[in-house]
């Protein structure tokens, strides 16, 4: 973008009135169309999930803009071997380009943060940002604001830096960022493809650690691509790195307890656990916070340093499998005998009840209205509710005992009255 345009804009607008222009639009068209067929035939019918090439729509993903932009470099420099006066694709190729860019930047957004509220925002103000460049360029303005901008300049250590440097370094470091975080999401969608248990949450740390590394190449390239001294920023660095030390003391905690927890793999994507009396299950671990999801379908977001320095209950770290009790009352002079057993073969009837271990019945207490069992079961999926589990195991033994004409006792009291 050191250059200016070849003409001016009138000299561009009586261009447009050239027969030739006509076949430029063709051209231009065919090319659309071109892509056009190739995303379609590429994509197929349904479009895959996630994914940064193609979109609900055709024109959606990066594919189409890109597929476009190439056939009209290519269209271009065909009529300009044919000695054909080009004009409307001065407009076509900037066009192209910011379209390529914003379908990049909101297709990568989308992919890395899919719930996140700011993805519109920020793509609609690229997109603006975009056009007003492309609609700048055409009539000659950007380039003079270019030039202005870079005489406003300033001395960073040994070198001297413009506005016009920071803007393209702007505008290069969002753009490394963009693929950074294209490369890393595939990466991550690849590494944890298929993965359960331990193994997911060590494939969590290498795509953590493949992010952030990315990441820092990538910025700091983008900062030596528009001509920054990486040496005067390291003083500075240390500075800014020394206050940012203190102050964000629990951040860099959490991020740290982060990678411990993934890489001692104490809490793994799935357990069961309970911390400062909320219980659920691990659905994410993040290098600065952990997701839990209670069963009823709420969710915590737990700072990763809390999981280090408190006590956390995992009641599936080394054995999954979890016991569920249930209580019941039975009239004295049942046959327990013959009971016990039977409500345990009925129990491990039941969906979801292991069979081994089984179920077992106990005699716990002699209570005051009959005697007390208590069932003891196991289940693996906890996850799934205590509470279907625990109704069903209910309802068998109320039916089992109904059918035996076993008791269940009210309760009972004796009053005796005195005689005056």
């Amino acid at each position: 973008m050191n250059a200016a345009p070849a003409f001016s804009l009138n000299d561009f607008l009586a261009a447009l009135t050239h027969p030739s222009a006509l076949l430029e639009i063709a051209v231009a068209l065919a090319c659309l169309g071109l892509a056009w067929m190739a995303v379609r035939l590429l994509r197929g019918p349904v479009p895959p999930e996630r994914s940064i090439w193609f979109g609900r729509r055709i024109v959606d993903g990066v594919l189409f803009p890109v597929l476009a932009l190439s056939l009209a470099f290519g269209a271009r420099r065909l009529l300009q071997s044919q000695h054909v006066p080009l004009a409307a694709f001065h407009v076509v190729i900037p066009a192209l380009m910011s379209f390529a860019v914003i379908r990049l930047i909101a297709r990568v957004l989308r992919v890395a943060f899919p719930a996140s509220p700011l993805v519109k925002v920020i793509e609609r103000t690229v997109s603006w940002l975009a056009w007003l460049g492309v609609l700048g360029w055409i009539t000659g303005v950007l380039p003079d604001v270019l030039n202005e901008l870079d005489q406003i300049h300033w001395k960073m250590g040994s070198g001297s830096v413009s506005v016009r440097n920071l803007l393209e370094g702007f505008l290069s470091a969002g753009l490394v960022l963009m693929l950074v975080l294209w490369v890393s999401a595939a990466i991550e969608a690849r590494l944890l493809a298929g993965a359960v248990g331990e193994q997911l949450s060590l494939r969590k740390v290498l795509a953590n650690v493949v992010r952030a590394v990315l990441t820092f190449v990538g910025l700091m390239l983008a900062l030596s691509a528009v001509g920054i001294d990486l040496t005067a920023l390291s003083v500075l660095g240390g500075a800014v790195g020394v206050g940012l030390g203190f102050g964000l003391q629990k951040l860099a905690a959490n991020y740290v307890s982060g990678f411990v927890i993934l890489a001692e793999r104490s809490l793994r994507i799935g357990d069961m656990v309970k911390v400062d009396n909320f219980e659920g299950r691990i659905t994410d671990i993040a290098t600065r916070y952990t997701v839990i999801r209670a069963l009823n379908g709420r969710e915590a977001i737990v700072p990763n340093e809390m999981l280090i320095t408190q006590r956390v209950e995992n009641s599936s770290l080394a054995d999954p499998k979890v016991m569920v009790s249930t209580v019941v009352q039975v009239a004295y002079g049942s046959d327990m005998d013959t009971l016990m057993p039977a409500l345990a073969a009925e129990v491990a009837r039941v969906p979801r009840v292991l069979d081994t271990p089984g179920p077992v019945v106990h005699l716990t207490s002699f209570a005051a209205d009959g005697l007390e069992l208590t069932v003891n079961f196991w289940i693996v999926d906890p996850e799934n509710g205590l509470g279907s589990v625990r109704s069903d195991v209910n309802l068998t033994i109320l039916h089992h005992l109904n059918a035996q004409r076993v008791e269940i006792p009210y309760p009972q009291r004796v009053l005796h009255q005195v005689q005056g």
